[in-house]
């Protein structure tokens, strides 16, 4: 660290108490929520477009210099609600085809390129490498990218790709403060399965005007349902089923951890849109994630954990059998017993089926940006989605950008899976649990980018902070060692 770096550390430590910094980063979030419903509701709705994100970037910037502990709770907070705020703004003034509202999460989150930039010298040497060799798979992709791909899918590609890894370095990086991030994000997620879990009911049942203006102009009624009360698949806030799904997963598989108050509601609500969501793969990453957590603590922590599973069963059970909820989470639970019949299975064996062979032939990658095509009907700007993270990465980044990317990600499993640490604290346990079951469902989708990416790729680096603190208790925090002071 820096002789101006350590000053600026000193400033903030000598000139403002924890209260005051807290305060501070507060106002600056009731800020922005003020601004966005002011803007809203006062004529000025389409202006959001570009105050939202613009807004959105300001206050992470500045919650990153001075509050960093309430920066991760303000960026995953952007990442659940922007969809549903997008949605809201196109229901009122039009349909967007660009999107531009969304880009708020990856700007907020890119602002973590800072740290990694500066860690990056000595990354290596500190237990980063994973994230460098994904860092060099993904750039290498970006080059790729800028000869073979028009500037602006790429520059939306980097941001897609890249996100995820520097954000879990910047977890990884601030592991000092590993107790205060713990957490700050076991509460982040406790209301995010709450609230996020309150609306996907709300809107099973009612069908919000905005969610199905949404869902008739984006067209996905094969993913998404119809456009009318109990006939939706429940996405919440997200943006579409699959990231709401690897949220809800990580929640739920976090409340494990938690013993607050709200534990109870938040499951009742959690696991019945988690149902409702009938997103099978992410049910069968939750199943995976229950198993990994209890065969990593101790027995009396899992008699613990089984107990809470009981109470959680006996809460949410009676709510799956009410009509008509019983008929459509019974009706997708036995597709399980025939796979070979199921539209969605067979779409997904086809795909590997017509594109393993292309894929692994694909040396140099078609670079960053390959997956968007212009419809020659409508001229928009259209996403080709491939259903394999597998697939996509050799598409897109080619043997070579595979070979680093896939050996980054292969490098922080193996390191994870081998901590002690998770026997007595649960936590650690419960984010290497969320991370290895997100890792396994890249055969069945791009679980490595967007928020799926920031919760694969964040919890692993979780992992890792909380064995580098326990394994360093001597070392204290250097770079923001007044936020252990405000947790949130």
């Amino acid at each position: 660290m820096n002789s101006r770096q350590i000053l600026f550390n000193s400033f903030l430590q000598e000139n403002y108490s924890p209260e005051e910094r807290s305060l501070q980063g507060w106002m600056a979030i009731a800020g922005f929520i003020l601004l966005t419903v002011v803007c809203y509701f006062a004529g000025a709705t389409a202006a959001l477009r570009l105050i939202y994100p613009v807004t959105a970037l300001i206050v992470a910037i500045f919650l990153y210099l001075r509050h960093p502990i309430l920066y991760i709770s303000f960026t995953w907070w952007i990442w659940f609600l922007t969809p549903l705020a997008t949605r809201l703004v196109d229901y009122r003034v039009g349909w967007d085809a660009t999107r531009q509202m969304l880009i708020a999460p990856y700007l907020v989150v890119f602002i973590t390129i800072a740290t990694f930039l500066r860690h990056f010298p000595r990354a290596s040497r500190q237990g980063g490498l994973p994230f460098v060799l994904a860092f060099i798979g993904v750039f290498y992709g970006f080059l790729v990218g800028l000869i073979y791909n028009q500037p602006i899918p790429v520059a939306r590609g980097l941001l897609d790709w890249l996100s995820p890894i520097i954000f879990a370095f910047h977890l990884f990086s601030n592991w000092r403060d590993y107790p205060s991030y713990r957490q700050n994000i076991q509460r982040t997620f406790l209301w995010c399965v709450l609230i996020l879990g309150t609306y996907g009911v709300y809107q099973f049942v009612v069908a919000p005007e905005w969610d199905r203006y949404w869902l008739i102009e984006s067209k996905l009624f094969t993913s998404s349902g119809n456009p009318a009360p109990f006939e939706m698949r429940v996405w919440s806030t997200l943006h579409s089923v699959g990231p709401f799904g690897s949220v809800m997963q990580a929640g739920l598989l976090l409340l494990f951890t938690s013993s607050a108050s709200l534990i109870l509601p938040a499951s009742a609500v959690g696991y019945l849109s988690f149902l409702l969501t009938q997103a099978r793969t992410n049910w069968g990453g939750w199943l995976f994630g229950i198993i990994l957590i209890i065969g990593s603590v101790k027995a009396r922590i899992q008699m613990r954990l089984i107990t809470i599973i009981v109470v959680m069963a006996i809460c949410v059970v009676p709510l799956t059998t009410i009509e008509p909820i019983s008929g459509v989470v019974a009706a997708r639970l036995e597709t399980f017993s025939n796979l070979e019949d199921d539209n969605s299975f067979k779409d997904r064996s086809g795909s590997y089926d017509r594109n393993l062979g292309l894929a692994l032939s694909n040396g140099l990658g078609n670079g960053l940006g390959n997956i968007w095509k212009v419809n020659e009907k409508t001229g928009q700007i259209e996403v080709v989605v491939i259903d394999s993270g597998i697939l996509d990465m050799f598409f897109t980044l080619g043997w070579f950008g595979a070979i680093f990317y896939m050996g980054g990600l292969i490098l922080l499993i193996i390191s994870v899976s081998g901590y002690g640490e998770g026997r007595f604290d649960s936590f650690i346990s419960a984010a290497r649990a969320i991370g290895i079951s997100s890792a396994a469902q890249l055969i069945i989708g791009s679980g490595m980018l967007s928020v799926a990416g920031m919760i694969l790729w964040g919890f692993l680096a979780m992992a890792m902070a909380g064995h580098k603190y326990y394994t360093n208790p001597q070392i204290p925090s250097n770079t923001h060692n007044f936020s252990k002071k405000s947790r949130i």
